[in-house]
């Protein structure tokens, strides 16, 4: 993958501005209910029954929070995302038999969570580059099913 000077810039200042708590939190929340079967990944997480007591769940903020929190090692190795992934690729695929179509949920809804967070300044262009970058780590974690 190559980047930009303007894409690498863009993704440093997106996660720079992020508040992971309430970021990770309400996009993983978002993605268990706008895409229930997601739910099964998390079936020792207490009540997931509607979406109050989901959005409510301290086990999901907190989980929701170390993906971001993940992302930081992306940001960090923007030349190598792939080798960067490989044993959390390998963790979700083979231990967890986490379907890897979740991952590219799991980052529209952060897309959706990003956008509304940072409003105008989320444009077109920062979009663009913002969806590259996901979609660049959502095909290092689901390498491992190909």
């Amino acid at each position: 993958v190559v980047w930009t000077d303007f894409e690498r810039a863009t993704i440093a200042d997106i996660f720079s501005k992020l508040d992971y708590e309430a970021v990770g939190g309400a996009t993983l929340a978002r993605c268990l209910i706008v895409y229930p079967w997601t739910q099964r990944y998390f079936g020792n997480f207490g009540n997931l029954y509607n979406a109050a007591a989901i959005m409510g769940n301290p086990m999901i903020a907190k989980h929701g929070t170390t993906i971001l929190h993940g992302l930081d090692r992306a940001v960090k190795n923007m030349d190598n995302i792939k080798a960067t992934y490989a044993e959390l690729s390998v963790l979700h695929s083979e231990k967890l038999h986490v379907d890897p179509d979740n991952f590219k949920l799991l980052s529209d809804c952060l897309t959706i969570v990003v956008a509304a967070q940072l409003g105008k300044a989320f444009s077109g262009e920062v979009q663009a580059a913002f969806q590259k970058f996901l979609s660049v780590v959502v095909s290092a974690l689901g390498k491992q099913y190909h």
